[in-house]
């Protein structure tokens, strides 16, 4: 079936109909025979220009989607949809190509499951289930939020809590991911002894993001790769020293190098606003293999705060101690209001409900669409059209469903316009 022209796809083929009939009109004004006879010499050239930037668009959508060139047919069935003035039609075609789902959604994915941000990363059950999320056309809120995993079927070795060779084998044999009879989803719980249904939270509990954020450290480390990824913003960019610094944990120090005004300018400003988000992690930690770096697992102990919340208590005794897995959102107010957090609650328990506080943020639907016209346009949006652009798709992007398919399809047809 057919794809439907959007809105966008019709207000450009009237822009171009109204262009085409006012200079038809200017020429049969003039009167002028000569004029009339060169356009019709000229004419059968411009209906073969007019095919040539067709099937030339229709190329551009799909290098830009698939990566690969199209076949005839399906480059055919793209030029029509575009003389029918419906690009994104055309993209959703190009989606179709097995190379969208084994190499641009890999690429695009497997930067966000490491700390290198590296795209050489090895498939995993992280950057597969962001993968299959998009393929399966679920709301992308669900990466965050959903009690949900995609694992290779019958797969050998299958699933493993303590290591990643079922994706890295799954990966190798070159099968087809873009099939539901290659990659399919599963609860975690069924596969994570250790999460109940309801405290699954999409990659934040997954084994690649527990090897990747909450390895050593004191689990902050996971909360600022949220931001990175899914609100496009490092934490210098949310420092707001206007916040109550009373989550602040007990580990950092209020006079570092014994100067207090560094503490309330530079750290108060990230920790007053990251340790009370943090607090959503307090029971999960990285258990590694003694003998292999490689293996490991997520250390869930639901009730039981990790011990790396209370390291270092005496560096200042009279900071937060943390006593469950309460997170609270102080950037709600303040600069950092401009996110637009849209959820009801204020705070919560948990990584899931955190997932959700972040999920249903303007920034959240607004740092995808940044990510895919990156990714398709291979350039940030760099000027008021194109943050009007942004800003349109976004707005479908959350009246759709979060579906990431269709900021693929409105994408590639805006940047294939002047391309």
């Amino acid at each position: 079936m057919e794809a439907v022209p959007t809105e966008r796809s019709r207000r450009l083929g009237r822009r171009h109909r109204a262009g085409a009939g006012s200079t038809r009109a200017r020429q049969l004004r003039s009167g002028a025979w000569l004029s009339a006879l060169l356009l019709l010499a000229l004419a059968p050239l411009a209906v073969g220009t007019a095919a040539a930037d067709e099937y030339d668009r229709a190329r551009r959508i799909h290098d830009r989607i698939a990566g690969v060139p199209p076949s005839d047919s399906v480059l055919e069935r793209m030029a029509d949809r575009i003389r029918d003035e419906n690009p994104e039609g055309a993209a959703e075609l190009a989606m179709q190509d097995p190379a969208f789902v084994n190499s641009t959604l890999k690429t695009f994915v497997t930067p966000w499951t490491n700390e290198e941000q590296t795209v050489f990363a090895p498939l995993n059950d992280y950057s597969a289930t962001v993968m299959g999320i998009i393929r399966d056309r679920r709301s992308f809120k669900e990466v965050l939020t959903g009690d949900v995993i995609y694992v290779g079927v019958d797969q050998s070795p299958g699933y493993s809590r303590d290591d990643n060779l079922h994706y890295e084998a799954l990966e190798v044999s070159g099968d087809d991911l873009s099939l539901m009879s290659v990659m399919a989803p599963r609860f975690q719980d069924d596969l994570n002894g250790s999460l109940m249904r309801n405290e699954a939270a999409g990659v934040i509990t997954t084994r690649a993001a527990g090897k990747a954020f909450f390895r050593a450290g004191t689990n902050r480390r996971m909360f600022r790769f949220l931001t990175i990824n899914y609100l496009c913003r490092d934490m210098e960019a949310l420092t707001d020293n206007t916040r109550s610094p009373d989550r602040i944990r007990q580990d950092v120090s209020r006079s570092p190098g014994g100067d207090s005004e560094i503490f309330l300018n530079t750290c108060a400003g990230c920790h007053a606003g990251m340790d009370p988000m943090t607090g959503a992690f307090a029971y999960f930690e990285w258990q590694p293999d003694d003998e292999d770096p490689e293996r490991g697992r997520v250390n869930y102990t639901r009730g039981v705060v990790q011990p790396k919340y209370l390291i270092n208590a005496n560096t200042f005794p009279f900071g937060y101690a943390t006593a469950d897995d309460r997170w609270d959102n102080y950037w709600r107010t303040g600069a950092n209001s401009v996110l637009g957090w849209r959820s009801a609650e204020t705070g919560g328990y948990g990584p899931r409900s955190l997932g959700e506080q972040i999920a249903e943020s303007d920034a959240f639907s607004r740092c995808q669409v940044e990510k895919v016209f990156e990714q398709v346009c291979f350039r940030p949006p760099s000027d008021r059209t194109d943050r009007e652009e942004v800003e349109a798709v976004r707005q479908d992007f959350e009246d759709n469903g979060y579906d990431l398919m269709d900021v693929f399809a409105d994408v590639a047809a805006y940047c294939s316009e002047g391309l």
